[in-house]
């Protein structure tokens, strides 16, 4: 039986999560995309806590952008996760795609981000 899109997702999801965890020197990108808006998170796997986050629905970047699902609206917010990850002193990350394709808005979000100074 062929699986649909949403169990393709889930099954790479869980592949790529076996691989990926987030530490203290070097804690994980969560990416998470809906069909209107993307987020963005660092978190420290070994304390359970979120470092940072940004994301479309925040109303600072809701105003400047046109629209929310797009790529452009991805490659502002992987510049504001890598600002506010640099201020809180995390250079370096792991990247957890969320068993989304490595294609369009994760990958405008993830190329932001190391522009903007990340290291994964």
């Amino acid at each position: 039986m062929k699986l649909t899109r949403r169990q393709s997702k889930e099954n790479r999801h869980r592949r790529i999560r076996r691989k990926v965890f987030g530490t203290s020197e070097r804690p994980r990108l969560a990416v998470f995309r809906s069909h209107e808006h993307i987020y963005a998170q660092v978190i420290d796997d070994t304390q359970h806590h979120t470092l940072v986050a940004a994301s479309t629905v925040e109303p600072s970047l809701r105003q400047s952008l046109d629209s929310k699902s797009t790529c452009a609206a991805s490659t502002e917010v992987g510049k504001l996760i890598a600002q506010r990850s640099l201020e809180k002193g995390i250079q370096k990350v792991v990247f957890d795609r969320g068993g989304n394709l490595y294609h369009g808005r994760i990958k405008a979000l993830a190329e932001a981000a190391r522009e903007a100074g990340l290291d994964f």
